[in-house]
């Protein structure tokens, strides 16, 4: 029998598993539903909590087929995307020394667990071609929300859903004025880059866009955090981006602008002196005790990191310390939280200095990540650099809406940079 009657007569071996799961891998079509779930999730995120968390889960079971795992754990090794493993690591072990209750433990877990989508998420789009989808599908999202708003506070009846604030169509004020705060700052580049290339129209365009979600803050809702962000996200720029002259024009301008808001708005006049009166009638009225709550909060939650400075009193042990701080001299004084609104201190209650060192790590970690230049490097370093600010106020890495802007944001821009990096080496 020929070698060719052989091969007749033989049946062929069927696949293996194996062999399956690398053809699954190779497929392009897999890949390409990875990148519009990402997609997906950047458009859904300013107005959904729950859809976010589905098409996650969607993109995990996506992507994982696509993944070199050889190559995929080299790049382990890399602090950015080995870090937000160790932090859920510590989250994990610091469940075993806790004071807390199981279900606080449990529950405490939720926030540090989702950074663990940002080391997929860089591998994901140091290979993808689409990783400017993600931030346009994010801004558009942003930019329909901002008109919407102004719809909103006309007629509070278009409501979407039963919100705090007049015009704040869903979630909450702090939400919107943070997604509002990235999506103008993200666009600051851009503005340059046209400008002075002579786009006159994509110049105008962007300025259209900074300028909606600008008036949105000034006159309709935002938070107070945000105009810390601003304020040190204008420097930022005119670090990185300006000349000595430039930056003192931008000053200028932004001091005039500045100006004009305050003797425009009164709702900006009343979020701005409303600080003083909060911190005087705080302890009488706990629904206008904004600033008097946060040191309060502080003041507890340094007295029970000073009790365990080393290692901390254990995932989710927020709450038991503030039941054990809890006294009847006011209302404020016997409010019992989760959230001491300082990310710092938020991780050292928990986990001590060991914790605080880690957070810090990783924040630095992804700012040296963002230390080239192009739009991806920008847009990365805006979205840490904002929620490191916005986490002096607030616990924003740990929050759900502003924790997925930072893992969404750190992600895709990463593996954005990652990839031009790589494709600018010889």
């Amino acid at each position: 029998m020929t070698a060719e009657q052989a091969a007749w007569s033989s049946p062929a071996s069927p696949p293996t598993f194996r062999d399956r799961w690398q053809a699954l891998g190779d497929s392009a079509a897999l890949f390409r539903a990875a990148d519009m779930l990402a997609v997906l999730i950047a458009a859904s995120l300013p107005w959904s909590t729950t859809a976010p968390s589905i098409l996650v889960a969607l993109f995990l079971l996506a992507v994982t087929p696509t993944i070199d795992w050889r190559d995929y754990a080299r790049r382990l090794a890399r602090p950015a995307l080995a870090l937000p493993f160790g932090f859920l690591l510590l989250a994990l072990i610091g469940t075993l020394w806790s004071d807390g209750a199981w279900t606080d433990r449990l529950h405490a877990l939720k926030p540090v667990a989702k950074l663990v989508l940002i080391p997929p998420l860089l591998y994901h789009f140091s290979r993808s071609e689409r990783g400017l989808w993600v931030c346009l599908a994010f801004l558009a999202s942003c930019a329909l929300l901002a008109v919407f708003s102004w719809i909103v506070l006309l007629d509070p009846s278009w409501k979407i859903t039963a919100t705090a604030s007049s015009g704040v169509p869903v979630k909450n004020y702090i939400d919107q004025s943070q997604e509002f705060t990235l999506c103008a700052f993200a666009l600051a580049l851009p503005v340059l880059t046209f400008w002075r290339s002579g786009h006159v129209v994509a110049t105008a365009a962007c300025v259209a866009l900074i300028l909606l979600f600008a008036t949105n803050m000034v006159f309709v809702a935002s938070a107070r955090t945000t105009l810390l962000c601003i304020a040190v996200l204008l420097g930022l720029f005119a670090w990185r981006h300006l000349s000595r002259r430039a930056a003192l024009l931008l000053l200028a301008g932004s001091l005039a602008a500045s100006a004009l808001a305050w003797t425009t708005s009164s709702y900006l006049r009343q979020r701005i002196t409303d600080i003083a009166v909060e911190y005087r009638h705080g302890h009488e009225d706990i629904s206008r005790a904004s600033t008097a709550q946060r040191l309060t909060y502080w003041r507890k939650s340094l007295h029970a990191f000073v009790e365990a400075p080393l290692i901390g009193h254990g995932t989710g042990s927020i709450k038991h310390q503030f039941e054990r701080a809890a006294t009847s001299g006011s209302s404020l004084d016997a409010e019992v939280v989760s959230n001491p609104h300082n990310q710092t201190l938020n991780v050292a209650v928990q986990w001590g200095l060991l914790g605080v060192v880690l957070l810090y790590a990783l924040w630095i970690a992804h700012l040296r990540l963002f230390a080239g230049e192009g739009l991806a490097a920008w847009i990365g370093l805006v979205v840490v650099v904002q929620n490191v600010t916005s986490s002096l106020l607030n616990s924003h890495l740990f929050d759900f809406h502003e924790g997925w802007m930072y893992v969404l944001g750190v992600g895709v821009a990463g593996g954005m940079a990652l990839k031009a990096k790589a494709g600018s080496r010889p």
